[in-house]
């Protein structure tokens, strides 16, 4: 007698942009092709837009009305809603966005009202409370059986803003990193990035890269840098600047601070070659304001860069002070951020071998298997007894 297949367990997986670029639509992506290759499931992917297909995965076009604003997060969650119902039924339904209901939620960001609020520090939009709106209507609905998010930080906030979660339900499962991608160049092509920039071979480079220089701290970094020069004089430390800011504004500021000369601002690098630029520089800095993880922080100790991250970086979960970096308080002094870059620059070696080996530790198999582990303890909570 022939044994019939194994039902597949069908997943529904949602996000309004797949594969594209952002924090968010990657890790979606790099979970479900993961996921998509173990035969028992079926993957369809419910997106208004993805760059491409896996042949593996199923595809639906979820519509968008994104005029007035205020109408995309719930258009989005209700025509999603419509469509899973029609392609269904499905075993898990797993959202990467605010929808209004889901098995499981994972969260790149904070709660919408306190990214609002404390982050950006402005008033609720109409576009805010329907974002909101959607997100409590999921949470409030008591489906999700878990909560997936990506830093303890998050963790924190999400319980802070809904108390009632049960916090058992919540999981943080890192992004991970593609180690083959950023791992440390020849030193031919370290010296090459650098005589690009007319950066010297024996320099000490810090690199900063960020679309956003108010946010991610470059102003603390420059006053660092001017006490590092004043008080290690014999220590030629670099800054490289790779993003998009009020660079104008940031080199006057260089130039008031005595380091003018010692800051490179790079612009907008494409994203192909950054690990080129990571291979060069020995040192990363990520001072956010706020920052949900940081993945530039996880690509930069697959480049064996130690790291230097505020308190209020979700990826300070990666870090041991000393050991592959330092996390220094949100509101700490130029004086203590010069001291610990000064501490970085003096075990540069052995801080980078163990930054490399801690992003050894944080693959996208990693992130997806532990996925796969919460799909099949829910699944384990559907089965009669």
């Amino acid at each position: 007698m022939v044994e019939s297949p194994q039902k597949k367990i069908r997943v529904a997986v949602v996000i309004p942009k797949f594969g594209l670029v952002g924090g968010a639509e990657q890790f979606a992506k790099e979970l479900s092709v993961r996921i998509a290759d173990n035969p028992r499931y079926e993957i369809n992917v419910f997106a208004n837009r993805w760059l491409e297909s896996v042949d593996r995965m199923r595809f639906h076009r979820v519509p968008i009305i994104s005029f007035p604003r205020s109408l995309t997060t719930v258009s989005f969650a209700r025509f999603a809603e419509i469509e899973i119902e029609k392609q269904g039924p499905f075993d898990i339904v797993h959202t990467h966005d605010r929808v209004f209901k889901a098995d499981l939620f994972t969260m790149h960001g904070v709660p919408h009202e306190f990214w609002v609020r404390e982050v950006r520090k402005k008033r609720m939009s109409l576009f805010d409370r329907a974002t909101d709106f959607v997100e409590r209507k999921l949470i409030s609905s008591g489906q999700c059986f878990s909560y997936a998010v990506v830093s303890d930080l998050v963790k924190e906030k999400l319980i802070e803003h809904y108390p009632l979660i049960e916090v058992d339900k919540i999981r943080v499962i890192h992004p991970g990193v593609d180690i083959g991608r950023f791992k440390r160049a020849e030193k031919s092509a370290r010296d090459a990035v650098r005589s690009g920039f007319g950066i010297r071979g024996t320099d000490i480079l810090i690199l900063f890269v960020s679309m956003n220089f108010e946010l991610k701290g470059l102003d603390l970094l420059l006053e660092s840098l001017g006490r590092l020069k004043t008080k290690q004089p014999g220590k030629k430390f670099k800054l490289l600047v790779v993003g998009k800011g009020n660079s104008r504004a940031y080199g006057r500021r260089a130039e008031e601070l005595g380091v003018g000369q010692d800051v490179v601002f790079a612009g907008v690098i494409e994203s192909l070659k950054m690990p080129q630029i990571y291979a060069a520089s020995d040192i990363f800095s990520m001072l956010s304001k706020f920052d949900t993880f940081g993945m530039a922080a996880l690509e930069a100790m697959a480049a064996s860069l130690p790291v230097l991250v505020s308190s209020m970086v979700g990826a300070r979960d990666l870090v041991a002070q000393g050991h592959n970096g330092y996390v220094v308080s949100r509101d700490a002094s130029p004086d203590e951020v010069c001291e610990k870059l000064n501490l970085m620059s003096e075990n540069l070696g052995q801080m980078a071998e163990n930054a490399f080996r801690t992003a050894q530790g944080h693959s996208w198999q990693k992130a997806a298997d532990e996925t796969e582990k919460i799909y099949r303890e829910f699944l384990d909570t559907k089965k009669p007894d």
